[in-house]
């Protein structure tokens, strides 16, 4: 078992689009198992990005709902609904603040060999896929929000990330 440590807010590959996976080796194998068994190996994670774990390839793993897997070259084919909840991020420890979400969400990609895969979620599994795919962009969940709640976390985020026991 194989736990990598999360890359954190300010490290570029978290800032960087993930490249497409077209390789499918032993190498990519291994990239899977260590997502999953850093996934896996703290408990309260929903989704863990390839970029997380400084590796640039589009690949995720998630776990909620008592569903647990991965997706290989991921994009979100159908959205539906809304939900708002709180949402963190492990790359940005400790903070959370109030997300608005898809309520439902399908995404379709490839498994380690290349065979086509589609899954479909709702509540946490749906607010995982949404942000795993959005850190496969170079994204973070922080940039999603609007108004008064991106300020504050703006705020959380610049008090947390200057003080230096960081």
């Amino acid at each position: 078992m194989t736990i990598r440590s999360i890359r954190r807010l300010g490290d570029p590959v978290l800032r960087t689009p993930a490249e497409t996976v077209t390789s499918f080796d032993a190498e990519l194998r291994e990239l899977v198992q260590d997502l999953l068994d850093t996934l896996t190996g703290e408990p309260g994670r929903a989704g863990v990005a390839a970029p997380q774990i400084g590796v640039g390839a589009r690949v995720f793993a998630y776990g909620a709902n008592k569903v647990v897997g991965y997706v290989v070259n991921p994009r979100i084919v159908h959205l539906a609904g809304e939900q708002v909840g709180e949402e963190g991020c492990l790359s940005i420890p400790g903070l959370a603040f109030p997300t608005p979400r898809a309520a439902e969400a399908t995404v379709e990609g490839v498994n380690e060999h290349g065979d086509p895969i589609r899954v479909t979620g709702t509540g946490l599994l749906a607010r995982a896929f949404q942000h795993e795919v959005d850190h496969l962009d170079g994204r973070l969940y922080i940039d999603t929000l609007k108004g008064d709640a991106r300020r504050q976390a703006l705020r959380a985020v610049r008090a947390a990330f200057s003080s230096p026991a960081r």
